[in-house]
């Protein structure tokens, strides 16, 4: 496959998990903002996901509507759910001949749906939790339609090695965004809303209740996160599954390039696997996530650098 047609695929599968992990975390924060008694900045996620100047973020840190209409439909955002979903749209349409035409279909439907006039108001007239829902399974859709479309070819591989590296890093900054947004605890050894907010972003407080019996213990919601090898918004699941598709590149890679993403990839998920942040020491928690962080990107520009030709 041509370096170019790779990271084309490659990409589309992070603008589309982003998008995903994007709309969930905006979801939980509007619910959580209705619920505070006090009105909560919107600020870590405006520094995460926008373009503002310090001094613009201050004008709408706490004006819900227009922080989720910044954050989902503005054009002007590079980092929008909306200039996600028209960045994926556009590596679709220049790789046609390596999907689906149900996932260009599927891709072309959530663009102009983004794109109707009547999209935007929503946020202001109408309710943006059910908007943001119809979004999400925008996206489900998307998901279910690739994998039970396309073949599982190179195509695939590079789609899901975009996917999941998207996702571990989207988990670092989910978790970093609730200690802050939340002022998460996880000293606190009671069920706290902070913590449920938490899980609710990852998509696993379900699950959570289920797995661990309705036994709510913050060192299990940190485990449940970062450990938890069946859960697959963790960062041991994430990094299994990133392992996994990039093994299938072996037969066709260069030894030295392949030796050289296998080695970080391999160093990660050692450091994450082995780790052992104690739950009540709210810098080591930080610090290991920023740290992991570092390393995905790290990744991320290997992969660039050995496989697409990037400089």
């Amino acid at each position: 496959m041509l370096s170019r047609v790779a990271e084309t695929i490659f990409w589309l599968g992070r603008y589309m998990e982003r998008t995903d992990g994007m709309l969930q975390i905006l979801r939980t924060n509007y619910i959580s903002s209705q619920d505070a008694i006090n009105d909560l900045s919107w600020t870590p996620l405006l520094l995460t996901y926008g373009e503002l100047s310090a001094e613009e973020i201050r004008k709408i840190e706490r004006d819900s509507p227009k922080v989720l209409e910044y954050l989902i439909s503005d054009r002007y955002n590079g980092t929008s759910v909306y200039n996600n979903v028209r960045q994926s749209r556009e590596n679709a349409r220049a790789i046609q001949d390596h999907i689906t035409k149900e996932v260009w279909q599927c891709l072309n439907d959530f663009y102009h749906y983004m794109r109707d006039p009547n999209f935007e108001k929503q946020f202001e007239d109408g309710d943006p939790v059910s908007t943001m829902d119809l979004l999400i399974k925008q996206g489900l859709l998307f998901n279910g339609t690739v994998k039970n479309t396309m073949i599982r070819d190179q195509g695939y591989t590079y789609l899901h090695l975009g996917k999941f590296l998207e996702r571990a890093i989207l988990t670092t900054d989910i978790v970093r965004i609730n200690i802050r947004y939340h002022n998460v605890k996880f000293q606190q050894r009671v069920e706290s809303p902070a913590l449920r907010y938490l899980l609710h972003s990852l998509l696993g407080y379900e699950v959570y209740m289920k797995t661990y019996k309705g036994n709510f213990n913050p060192d299990d919601v940190l485990e449940m996160a970062i450990h938890n090898s069946y859960f697959p918004h963790s960062l041991v699941y994430s990094l299994y599954q990133l392992n996994k598709y990039f093994e299938r590149l072996k037969p066709e890679s260069l030894p030295e390039s392949y030796e050289e993403v296998e080695y970080l990839i391999g160093k990660t998920m050692n450091t994450v696997k082995y780790s052992n942040v104690e739950v009540t020491n709210q810098k080591m928690v930080n610090n290991f996530l920023q740290g992991t962080r570092n390393q995905l990107i790290e990744i991320g520009n290997c992969l660039g650098k050995s496989y697409f030709g990037n400089t």
